[in-house]
């Protein structure tokens, strides 16, 4: 997939592209995206520099293989880890102060959608996992909507409903950092199997891109962001 991107890059036009695989195949997803335009991501990072840790990937390993991109805040990282947003706060401003991209991921779960709790709940993500981030950070930041109760049930998020959700985080991630420029919001779509999906959500005016996961694996994700959204879109 990474040589794929690669490969095909000179045909993006002004989008920002990364792959994001598990920490195992980093040096390996480097070397396959070295040279092109294709940025190297990773699905998590700890907060602290150093100390006894074991198990964790400290912000500053990550620079050793050149990763630009980090997710924080994956669904499955606050669902079945755990993660709270407290402690998504220290490591998304880790990220920050190590001069990555952090990818904030927020939603809501199908309970959480049927109680009508959707913009709630993602209000709540933001104000927390973005407190105390400074407006000289926002163009280091990207808010990606992750509605849960669509990954892996079939059940699909319409590009309207995606974009209600995507203007409210942008709203509040502007309100957070205290800063008219907008962060870049992007919505998760199951690419894979809706071709289609990726030009519909670039077509709602509040949505800056897409991004998913690969199969059969789900070890690797790709991310695509607009640079200049008006253009993507013509």
């Amino acid at each position: 997939m990474a040589k794929g991107l690669a490969s095909r890059a000179g045909e993006f036009g002004q989008v920002d592209v990364a792959v994001i695989p598990a920490f195992v195949h980093l040096d390996a997803v480097a070397q396959a995206v070295a040279g092109s335009p294709v940025s190297l991501g990773a699905q998590d990072a700890y907060f602290e520099k150093n100390g006894a840790f074991t198990g964790e990937v400290s912000v500053h390993m990550l620079l050793d293989f050149s990763v630009k991109y980090v997710l924080i805040g994956h669904s499955e990282r606050r669902h079945i880890i755990g993660e709270k947003d407290d402690l998504l706060n220290k490591k998304l401003k880790a990220v920050l102060s190590a001069s990555m991209i952090a990818i904030l991921c927020v939603g809501e779960t199908l309970e959480e959608r049927k109680a009508n709790k959707t913009l709630e709940v993602v209000g709540r993500q933001l104000k927390l996992g973005l407190g105390e981030v400074t407006k000289d950070k926002i163009t280091q930041l990207v808010i990606a909507y992750e509605p849960v109760w669509a990954i892996g049930t079939g059940l699909n998020a319409t590009p309207p409903r995606r974009r209600k959700s995507t203007r409210s985080s942008a709203d509040n991630s502007n309100h957070s950092t205290m800063n008219p420029s907008p962060a870049r919001c992007e919505s998760n779509t199951a690419a894979q199997s809706r071709p289609l999906m990726p030009a519909k959500l670039l077509a709602q005016p509040d949505i800056d891109g897409p991004w998913s996961a690969a199969r059969p694996s789900n070890s690797m994700s790709s991310w695509a962001s607009s640079k200049a959204t008006a253009a993507a879109k013509k």
